[in-house]
């Protein structure tokens, strides 16, 4: 299929676009005030300007909906370039241990500011997610020294040591939480479920230049995760300095994963589940997979976010919840298929 390989990718990704614009579009328009649509281009185009509307629309419903397209965005890449580095289709920010480590900086963050996260101003906001790549950083290199054996990376003992780094790290998360305020301890508590309830133009202006910096950074070293699948001799082989190249591309992966906990919180089996999808649709080449994982991720966030806050209405379920549900048994079933092959 080489020659339809091009076709293929645009018409998933423009695929892709068009569902996304549709779940956008049902989560602007619905919710607990119903707003027509043509009161929504309205306001926007601020032809028929309405208090009412603008309130629900600039305060509450699109600051929600781009913070979950940007972390979906980030967690989908992120996760193909773990994947990719440690050519482990298991592999995942979350589930590797890098949520958990950027969290629980960020966690520590809001204990410094303890009292005044309400309010958090333009600093503070700024500044979360410089904390959580520090603790991104810290718990990589973490993982990946225990699962270095004999020069080369265990893929075995990666996932094994994310795991247990995860858990501890979270328990550490806890036991600074509980020396919150009641407050903020509800805050930090909703937040580490993986919600963007709390979503404003300020976190947006925090996360987006990570994104705009390390997105193409990545999509432009694509062509060394391909390299990457091969054994790391053949790799060498061809001119790839796989260690200064695994660095490069690990460090811009956990700046996007904390730039994305610092403003939703650990949301887990987006970074698993994108790439997948991705590769089911246009193959193994991360030049059109990095771009629909994008998608991909944008869509599971925007979609779960907004089933969170219909299906149960008043209660609010996180986003990363809703998510959860589909990614336990989607990771049950990786692990199967892992199993049988």
């Amino acid at each position: 299929m080489p020659r339809n390989s091009m076709l293929r990718f645009w018409t998933v990704a423009a695929t892709g676009l068009l569902l996304f614009l549709a779940v956008v579009y049902i989560s602007i328009t619905n919710g607990a005030f119903d707003i027509p649509v043509k009161d929504v281009f309205g306001t926007l185009l601020r032809i028929h300007p309405n208090p009412d509307y603008d309130l629900v629309l600039f305060d509450f419903r699109l600051p929600r909906i781009v913070i979950a397209a940007l972390v979906g965005l980030g967690l989908g890449i992120a996760g193909a370039v773990i994947q990719g580095i440690t050519r482990n289709g298991l592999a995942d920010p979350g589930i590797l241990g890098i949520n958990a480590g950027a969290g629980s900086v960020v966690v520590l963050f809001m204990l410094l500011y303890q009292g005044k996260m309400s309010g958090i101003g333009w600093a503070s906001a700024m500044a979360m997610p410089l904390f959580g790549w520090v603790g991104g950083v810290g718990a990589a290199v973490l993982i990946f020294l225990f699962a270095w054996s004999n020069g080369r990376l265990d893929s075995q003992r990666l996932i094994l040591s994310g795991i247990a780094i995860a858990s501890g790290l979270g328990a550490f998360t806890m036991y600074i939480s509980l020396k919150m305020n009641p407050q903020d301890f509800e805050m930090a508590t909703v937040w580490l479920s993986g919600s963007v309830w709390n979503a404003n133009w300020r976190f947006v202006a925090a996360a987006l230049p990570w994104l705009v910096v390390l997105v193409p950074f990545i999509w432009w070293k694509s062509r060394l995760l391909d390299l990457f699948q091969l054994q790391q001799d053949s790799a060498v082989s061809v001119g790839v300095a796989v260690d200064k190249e695994t660095v490069l591309l690990l460090l811009a992966s956990v700046g996007i994963v904390a730039a994305c906990v610092s403003v939703s919180g650990s949301m887990g089996f987006v970074g698993l589940m994108a790439p997948h999808i991705a590769k089911r649709l246009v193959g193994i080449q991360h030049k059109k997979v990095i771009p629909v994982c994008g998608l991909v991720g944008m869509v599971l966030v925007v979609a779960a976010d907004f089933i969170g806050k219909t299906i149960f209405a008043p209660v609010t379920l996180p986003a990363g919840i809703v998510i959860a549900i589909l990614g336990v048994p989607y990771f049950i079933y990786l692990l199967f298929r892992a199993k049988s092959q």
